[in-house]
């Protein structure tokens, strides 16, 4: 259901990681049930990173969107397997669920809110630039 304000709702990625196998099979199960009895429209996947190395054009339609919650593993690790595909995330519209540390309930909960908690870490570039500069004379 979209927010109230008729914006769309962010798309749901879901990835199952399943090479490296790296999230809590429970864990897993459990949120791919809850979004699919939710009724909500999201995309799953296989494997993020497989993605990534094929440079799947499916990542470059999703860091286009008007938003996008991303249920995966670490904000940093999905938003540099992004950038490795040539498919940057916007920053102002992307919330990574760590599955690795949210247990179902929370992962789940914040994929079906109709807010996006922006949570990709700063370039680390541009966080140097900001800390080094100096206010104008």
């Amino acid at each position: 259901m979209p927010p109230a304000d008729n914006t769309p709702a962010p798309g749901i990625l879901y990835c199952h990681c399943t090479y490296a196998q790296i999230i809590d099979p429970a864990v897993k199960a459990g949120v791919l049930r809850r979004l699919c009895d939710s009724g909500r429209s999201f995309e799953a996947v296989a494997d993020l990173c497989e993605l990534s190395a094929r440079r799947d054009p499916a990542l470059a339609r999703l860091a286009r969107g008007p938003g996008v919650k991303i249920a995966a593993c670490y904000p940093r690790a999905v938003k540099w397997l992004f950038a490795s595909a040539g498919s940057p995330l916007d920053p102002g519209a992307t919330e990574v669920v760590n599955l690795r540390e949210l247990p179902e309930d929370a992962a789940a909960a914040r994929l079906l809110a109709d807010d996006l908690q922006t949570n990709l870490p700063p370039d680390k570039s541009s966080a140097a630039a900001t800390s080094t500069s100096s206010p104008a004379s």
